[in-house]
């Protein structure tokens, strides 16, 4: 039976009882940390996301949890504060995913933009593209550290003269006069810590199926309200069906204002900016990085980045006013601009369109601004009370705003104001506890071969160990799927098993081959996709979820094409065996 006439069960969990306390619509990274702490409260709560989980905003970042030093000019120093306690936080509880990473900014000049810097921040327009000099930078990193005073997650800043910063980094431009080194913190795997949030909820719930307390599907959307409730879609099947809520979220981040006209009501709350990304695969760009990201002022004034990733480096990003109806893609200008800020750190170095293996775009989650310029646009979060005539019995919230760094205090912010108006009590302080695969993570050698030791079950270390990194702790749990059968790693990439794949499918709610490809492994990022590799992906899904051998080609053929036209990456269909 084909796959588009059977509802999946995390469907069938919300048409068995189609209501719940709280319905969250949008399952980005801040719709899916409020609904995990709203489980963990004790809250009867279901999510909707019309795509995968994170495959919006939330896939369009930066792969950075940071402070934010640039918002200090901005005036914003509350959510700088915030931003860097969550920071460090985030250091603590998912170190499987957030680690400290080293940043080093370029500095050209030493006092240019100090006249300047009072006038952004109290007007929020660009007052001209002149440089930010040594001296603003070094009071802003001083106050930077001046938030970080926590025990020390991460080291104080170092300032370089000119002599020093080059011996530090050869390749430098050799026309800097400074450069500012100082910590923040990145996210190695965005998507899988997203769905680690959701596992946490999902798993402080009670009942199973339709009796539970905490549900969560993709690929269903908010299609507008009917009878005083919300219509959810099923997106795989088609089928319509009501749900009512005392309380509806709508947290579907750039699409907010959209999703309130679908429940019929009018909102102009919205004003994102498009940012696209670049990965490119140049050795030589790689090792001038020397580990570090670059965070620099390009000659326009706009802050950018060169972030060394999985033997890739990730360059970005624009900042460029989006219509959320229309697809973000990440153009040709873009990519030239990206090319002429490598050039203005890196003279030396050759990039060339040939090197890029992946490109991606999304629109910020951005409040409207007006004539506000782009780059100073709040980065900070609201909670909005939104009377909606479609919705007249429930209190709809919608959330403006948000970005990775701060979901996790975002979504205690939203769930205590929820459960407020529920009149429930909270109580689970989600500050200081661990997330998903964070929890007794090793973080020494010793510690690490221990734990690999440990959970063996009869497989190789070096697979255990690349488990480990892949999913933190919980890949004890993937090793309780893998040792059922052989384990078979992958023909065209042997470091991803059979098992794994029929893991996403079972128990990370893959529904399609192309959520297996971006968002539960970077093969995408890296540029690991072959048409082999899609073969052997489709064999397993299609094994695992029952697909007919037409759906089978279908999802091949859809990933070719969303790689394509959204990613500008194009697989040859001509197979390494048959090349050979």
């Amino acid at each position: 039976m084909s796959k588009k006439t059977q509802p999946r069960n995390t469907v069938t969990a919300l048409t068995g009882r189609p209501n719940a306390q709280v319905l969250i619509v949008g399952g980005g990274i801040n719709g899916i940390a409020t609904f995990r702490d709203l489980a963990l409260q004790g809250v009867d709560v279901a999510l909707v996301e019309r795509g995968d989980y994170a495959s919006g905003a939330s896939a369009a970042s930066s792969h950075m949890i940071h402070g934010g030093i640039r918002y200090l000019e901005n005036g914003e120093f509350r959510l700088v504060r915030e931003s860097v306690q969550e920071r460090n936080g985030l250091i603590r509880i998912a170190p499987h995913y957030v680690k400290p990473l080293q940043t080093t900014m370029p500095i050209f000049s030493t006092f240019s933009g100090i006249m300047n810097a009072p006038l952004r921040m109290l007007t929020h327009k660009q007052r001209s593209t002149k440089e930010r000099g040594a001296m603003l930078i070094k009071i802003g990193m001083t106050i930077y550290d001046s938030f970080s005073r926590d025990g020390g997650s991460v080291p104080k800043h170092v300032f370089r003269t000119k002599k020093a910063a080059l011996q530090d980094m050869p390749a430098l431009n050799r026309d800097l006069k400074y450069t500012g080194t100082y910590y923040d913190a990145s996210v190695h795997e965005p998507e899988r810590l997203a769905l680690d949030v959701l596992k946490d909820g999902l798993a402080a719930s009670t009942g199973t199926g339709s009796d539970a307390t905490a549900r969560a599907t993709n690929y269903v959307e908010a299609a507008g309200s009917r009878d005083g409730g919300v219509l959810l879609r099923d997106r795989e099947t088609g089928e319509e069906f009501v749900f009512t809520a005392d309380v509806v979220v709508n947290a579907s981040g750039p699409w907010t204002d959209l999703t309130n006209e679908a429940f019929g009501g009018e909102t102009k709350y919205m004003g994102g900016t498009k940012g696209s990304h670049i990965v490119v695969d140049n050795p030589e760009l790689l090792e001038a990085t020397k580990g570090r990201e670059l965070f620099f002022e390009n000659n326009d004034g706009r802050i950018v980045l060169i972030y060394p990733l999985k033997g890739r480096v990730l360059i970005g990003t624009t900042d460029i006013d989006a219509d959320p109806s229309e697809p973000a893609v990440c153009t040709e200008e873009e990519v030239d601009y990206f090319f002429g800020l490598v050039k203005h750190v890196f003279p030396q170095i050759e990039l060339g369109r040939d090197h890029i293996v992946y490109r991606y775009s999304g629109i910020r989650p951005l409040p409207r601004h007006e004539d506000t310029a782009p780059g100073f646009v709040s980065r900070d979060y609201r909670i909005v009370d939104t009377p909606i005539a479609g919705l007249p019995k429930a209190t709809v919230l919608s959330l403006v705003g948000g970005k990775w760094t701060t979901f996790r205090a975002l979504a205690a912010h939203l769930s205590t104001d929820i459960t407020t108006k529920l009149g429930v009590t909270r109580k689970v302080d989600t500050t200081g506890m661990p997330i998903g695969g964070g929890k007794d993570f090793p973080t020494t050698d010793g510690q690490r071969a221990l734990w690999i030791k440990s959970h063996r079950d009869g497989l190789a270390s070096e697979t255990v160990d690349r488990l480990l990194e892949r999913y933190g702790t919980r890949a004890a749990e993937v090793v309780d799927v893998l040792v059922t059968g052989p384990v078979e790693p992958l023909e065209s990439d042997g470091t991803i098993t059979r098992g794994e794949v029929r893991y996403f499918a079972e128990r990370e709610q893959a529904v399609h081959l192309i959520d297996v490809v971006l968002r539960r492994t970077n093969l995408a990022f890296v540029g690991g996709v072959t048409i082999d590799l899609l073969d052997e992906l489709a064999d397993v899904m299609a094994e695992t979820l029952g697909w007919t051998t037409e759906e089978r080609a279908d999802e091949i053929q859809r990933t070719l094409d969303v790689l394509r036209e959204s990613h500008g990456v194009i697989v040859p269909l001509t197979s390494a065996s048959q090349l050979a």
